[in-house]
């Protein structure tokens, strides 16, 4: 029986591996099991190309090959007939290979014997059904493309990055079960991603930051590729990489100023996509689970459209801030007076943008920057209110002329605010407008470079 790449993917997850089959150049035939086949689209597939064995010697010599895959549900098998086109070392697919193989490596106790040299790609001439189904497939699944119909429309009557943000991991969590995501956002230097939302943690996370190419969120973002790991790796858990990285150049001294990454100990599955609007990369939205093979290639295609919307969604809400908002705004509920007579000293470091609050570690960067301005102006002129124009005017700040992603930086430093239960406050009264609410005298401390 005939049927198409698209609809046996399943087959492709990794959960039973496949075999393949090869003929050297004197005609002698050799089977092998393979550790990885990939979905590339409805005609190409790809092989992982790890040892120079007898397999990789027949398929030089002979490039038609032919595999056998098994449905990990119902146990129907299929038959595939390919052509050896090439071989990718490098690249999105490459990377994505890559981070999947770390995790079956890890699945099997082989992870100081599997190491990914290419990504071999073959053309499929032919696919058939050869073995029945013994299992019917469990009925009664999610309906993806409702779900992302009522996602989409909740989305879509978002008015300012904050409730977007939350919008989407609602979204994540109700419709699609997954009870452990995070949003990222690129920061302007275009080097690091910086967590703006949370859910499911002890701890938000909020204001903790990946360097691109570090973990499967850094590498999914740096090639600008989804990338989905359905086992337990621990080369790819980032909180490990970085701390692993610091001590080998002997900077453990600056984990004490780090805000702990948010994530699962012992995470069995992640995926990783990036948030693009045209060729702009904006951020990477996360997700993961204590489950093994929790998220299928329908979940995929499904967060591969909700990471695109929300890029466009977010990309429109940066350009409409640049506009204050005319109409009048709410106000929101006055603060508390003052009571504590004790002031509260605020560090800033010119250095990095490092802010301290008393001794406890907040912020840095352009987040630290913005409220190192916001509370000089407040100590010298008692202002309280404050539009995201004359941010991004102020020579201060010194934002870069375009992608300074403030509104981003914004709501970071307003969620580490109440993370870190301050007596400092930002509250948005408008469009492109809010107010900063300061409940005790400060004692303002500039340290030079």
């Amino acid at each position: 029986m005939e049927c198409s790449l698209d609809a046996i993917r399943p087959c492709l997850e990794g959960a039973i591996p496949g075999v393949m089959a090869t003929c050297a150049a004197d005609g002698t035939p050799n089977v092998a099991y393979l550790s990885q086949v990939e979905y590339v689209d409805a005609g190409h597939l790809a092989l992982s190309f790890q040892f120079f064995n007898k397999t990789r010697q027949n398929v030089l010599d002979n490039p038609v090959v032919e595999l056998l895959v098994m449905h990990p549900l119902t146990g129907a098998m299929f038959r595939i007939q390919a052509r050896y086109l090439r071989t990718e070392t490098e690249g999105p697919l490459f990377e994505r290979m890559k981070a999947k193989l770390a995790g079956i490596a890890s699945h099997t106790g082989m992870s100081g014997v599997f190491r990914l040299r290419g990504s071999d790609i073959y053309a499929v001439t032919g696919l058939e059904q050869v073995a029945a189904t013994s299992v019917e497939e469990p009925a009664g699944g999610l309906n993806r493309l409702s779900v992302l119909r009522r996602c989409f429309e909740r989305l879509t009557t978002c008015t300012e990055l904050g409730a977007l943000l939350e919008t989407t991991l609602d979204a994540l969590e109700r419709d699609f079960r997954v009870s452990h995501a995070m949003l990222l956002m690129l920061d302007a230097a275009g080097q690091r991603l910086y967590t703006v939302a949370s859910r499911g943690y002890g701890a938000s996370g909020v204001g903790s930051e990946i360097p691109l190419g570090e973990g499967v969120i850094g590498v999914a973002a740096r090639m600008r590729t989804p990338i989905r790991i359905n086992h337990m790796t621990l080369e790819y858990a980032y909180s490990r990489a970085i701390r692993a990285r610091l001590s080998e150049r002997g900077e453990t001294d600056t984990l004490e100023h780090e805000i702990p990454l948010p994530g699962l100990a012992e995470p069995h599955s992640q995926m990783a996509l990036p948030i693009n609007c045209a060729e702009a990369l904006l951020g990477v939205l996360f997700v993961e689970s204590p489950q093994e093979m929790r998220f299928s290639w329908d979940d995929e295609d499904a967060f591969v459209a909700i990471a695109a919307h929300v890029g466009a969604l977010v990309r429109g809400l940066q350009l409409g801030a640049e506009t204050p908002d005319d109409e009048v705004a709410i106000a929101p509920t006055p603060p508390p007076p003052a009571v504590e007579a004790t002031p509260l000293r605020v560090r800033y470091f010119e250095a990095d943008g490092s802010v301290f609050l008393d001794d406890d570690y907040l912020i840095k960067g352009v987040a630290g920057s913005v409220l190192w301005k916001l509370l000089r102006d407040h100590a010298r002129e008692g202002r309280t209110d404050f539009s995201n124009r004359e941010l991004r005017l102020s020579p201060e700040i010194r934002l870069p002329d375009v992608g300074d992603n403030l509104e981003a930086r914004l709501v970071l430093l307003g969620r580490r605010l109440v993370d870190r239960q301050t007596c400092v406050r930002i509250e948005k009264t408008g469009r492109g407008r809010f107010r900063l609410c300061v409940q005790r005298p400060l004692l303002l401390v500039s340290v030079p470079h």
